[in-house]
Parts: structure tokens; sequence; C-alpha cells
């Protein structure tokens, strides 16, 4: 098969020729048809998370947003067949520990995770493990590129939004960096009846953070962020999100927040802060402010997000900017060494 390899940090993917992965009995093989290009492969490909035990190895198949039909299923694999189109959450479990038995398989104990556990959707075919556990069906009326776009980023803001923050109508949310997530965040805050606010330092992401659901932005270059998040809000957020994982965006979202607000946290974090962040802390107390995090989806909560992307009332497919193959894939880590990219863009021709 064809796949884009790593070989070594912050050098160009090789695309090349690759042993097709042997499906485990568990398991099943994924054609790919799509796969978003995300800030996650940069982080790899970049040398990042190695505080995380994450470190791309030479050899490695990046990509964990992907879709695709399923071409073989092992014998122990029940709810899935040969020719189902499926979407395939990049945070897995194995069945086996307490959180998977209790539903949260996305903080499963022994992760698995596509791309860096075992090779992901930068190949033309992908071994699933634990396919009755780590495949969704993907409804026929969704596209591939669409579906490509919600692997992480979107499933993971959609957990955070709805599952974690609880955002309820009405509500103010200020998203921090607009990004795949924070127009993830936007799109879905704004689906649940709130009020959002989009915060970045590019004109052109604050422009699609508009059109995907934020009533205001600010561009933070030209104003204090946190003092126009408290202006415009009446004195504070009820829900601020993280979405990018740098200390400014971190300390900023708390810092907008009114008394007992929530801040979400969903950026990772990159070798500049080695997951390490202050905090203002007896602010936090004082004001009885939660912190929430949010690590992708289970693939048991995907249908609630399915039947809101059917019913067009979010839209993963706003946020696709562009489309490439896996030599493409190099342009777009390049773009996200100085955060040029806009919106989502997804690999589709293998």
């Amino acid at each position: 098969m064809r796949a884009a390899v790593f070989e070594a940090t912050k050098k160009p993917l090789v695309v090349k020729d690759v042993p097709d992965p042997k499906c485990a009995p568990d398991g099943a093989i994924i054609q790919v048809e799509a796969n978003g290009v995300c800030r996650s492969d940069w982080h790899a490909w970049s040398g990042d998370w190695t505080w995380m035990g994450l470190a791309a190895q030479p050899g490695a198949i990046l990509g964990h947003e992907f879709c695709g039909v399923v071409l073989e299923v092992g014998k122990e694999v029940r709810n899935f067949k040969k020719g189902d189109r499926v979407v395939v959450p990049f945070s897995q479990g194995d069945g086996t520990c307490e959180y998977c038995r209790n539903g949260s398989s996305n903080v499963c104990l022994t992760p698995l995770l596509p791309g860096f556990s075992y090779p992901g959707g930068f190949g033309r075919l992908v071994g699933v493990p634990f396919a009755d556990l780590n495949l969704v069906n993907l409804p026929n009326n969704i596209d591939f590129v669409e579906a490509a776009s919600m692997g992480c980023r979107f499933m993971t803001s959609f957990h955070g939004i709805v599952d974690r923050a609880q955002v309820k109508p009405g509500e103010w949310v200020a998203v921090f960096g607009c990004g795949g997530i924070g127009l993830a965040a936007i799109n879905v805050a704004a689906a649940c009846g709130a009020n959002v606010i989009g915060v970045d330092l590019d004109s052109a992401k604050l422009e699609l953070a508009r059109g995907v659901g934020a009533a205001h932005v600010i561009n933070a270059k030209k104003t204090d962020p946190v003092q126009a998040v408290v202006d415009i809000t009446k004195g504070g957020a009820h829900v601020a999100v993280d979405a990018l994982g740098i200390a400014t965006t971190c300390r900023n979202a708390i810092m907008s927040l009114r008394k007992q607000g929530r801040h979400l946290q969903i950026g990772l974090t990159t070798s500049a802060e080695q997951g390490e962040v202050s905090l203002p802390i007896d602010r936090m107390v004082t004001m009885e402010l939660q912190v929430i995090a949010s690590l992708g989806m289970q693939a048991s909560h995907y249908p609630s997000m399915l039947q809101m992307v059917e019913a067009k009332k979010v839209s993963p497919k706003a946020m696709v900017t562009g489309t490439c193959d896996l030599n493409g894939i190099n342009k777009v880590f390049e773009e996200m060494n100085t955060f040029q990219n806009v919106g989502v863009t997804v690999c589709n021709q293998y």
C-alpha cells in the first residue's frame, strides 16, 4: 500500500510503498478514503510530546482522523462487515478496563491511538484493533471528507462542549484559538444555543469563526482579549476554551471567566511548555472556577454527534478549507510551523 512515512523529526514525510497490515481476530482492515491533517500529527512530526511518551519513531505512519470502507474483519468481530462505511475515533480502548466498561473508552488505561500506537491513516490501509468497540458506522449522507474532519478535532470539541462543560443555551462561551479545535468548539457551542466569542491573532481565522457560529470575534493582536471578553459579556464568560494549548491562551481563557465559570482545556502543549503551565490559582479558588478537560470522544457517543451533523445543526464540513494527496501533507505541516493554516485540510488522494 502507499503511505506517507515519518523518517525523522521535522523532515518531509516520504511517500512510498509499505506492507499491507494484517487483520487481527478482533480487528478490521479499513481502506482509508479520507484523513484530516491534524496539529497532533504536526506535534509528533515536530518532536513534541516526548514527555507523554508519544514521540514518533522512524517508520511510523501518522494520521488519526480517518474514515473509509471495511475491507476485512477478524473472526471475533460481530458488529461490522466488509463494505461498511465507517469513521474511526482517534481515542480508542481495549474494552477490558474499568473505564471502558463504564463507557469511557476514550480514557482507557491502555489507550490505543492510531498513528501512535499503530500505523494510521496516512496509509491507504489501516488495521484497527478491537473493531466492535472502536469503529462507528458512517451514515450514507455524510461524505468521507466531512467524516474525516470529525475524527479528532471536532469530536473532541463536541465531547468537551456537550459532555464535559455541559454548555447551556444563553451562556457566553469564549474560545481562544480558532484552529480546527477552536472552530469546532465554536460551531458546537453555537448549536447548543450559546453566545460564542472567537479569539485569535489571524483575521482569516476569525472570519471563518464567524462563518461557523461566532457572534463576536476578537483579534488579540489589536486588543486585550481578556478585557474584551469581560466587556462583551458584562462580567466574563461562563465557559472559556483553550483550543491551542500554549501558556498565553490557557491563562487568558481562565482570566476571562466570570465567577463560578468553567475552563475547558482541549489544546495540548508544545515543547515550549512540555505539559506544564502556570495558573492563577488564588483567583481560581476565590472565584470558584472549574477546570475541565476533554480527550477525544468514545465511539458510543458518536450517534448523537452524527445525528446533529445529519440534521445540519452542526457542520464539520464548513471547517474544511482544502484537500490534498499524500505528498501534500508536508505542505500542511510547513504551514502549521507558523500557524498559517486556516481551517482543516483533508488528505483524500492516495
